[in-house]
């Protein structure tokens, strides 16, 4: 049960900030509001900071505990994904508020 606690942990992590950067990106979008776009770039740059600190204590708990390394893996890969999304979106975000 430890081990899909940090699972779900993971999923969480991940999906909070895939939403977050939807409604970001796509709440610009369709509204041009430019505190959409503001809070998308804010959203880059804190949650990099958090998603770093989050990774790090994953990998260190793997580290610490053997049995639960496969888990806390699987979680950070999981937390990485975000990683390219974020790229393709800071790329469409900074077209849009440039070229609008």
């Amino acid at each position: 049960m430890k081990d899909q606690k940090i699972i779900y942990f993971g999923r969480f992590i991940f999906g909070l900030f895939f939403l977050a950067g939807n409604i970001c990106l796509f709440g610009y979008i369709l509204t041009k509001e430019y505190w959409f776009a503001d809070s998308g770039f804010l959203l880059i740059t804190y949650g990099t900071v958090f998603n770093v600190i989050v990774l790090s204590v994953l990998l260190i708990y793997a580290a610490a505990d053997r049995s639960a390394s496969k888990a806390c893996l699987q979680s950070a890969g999981l937390i990485l994904i975000n990683i390219p999304i974020a790229i393709l979106y800071t790329i469409i975000g900074c077209n849009l508020v440039i070229f609008n």
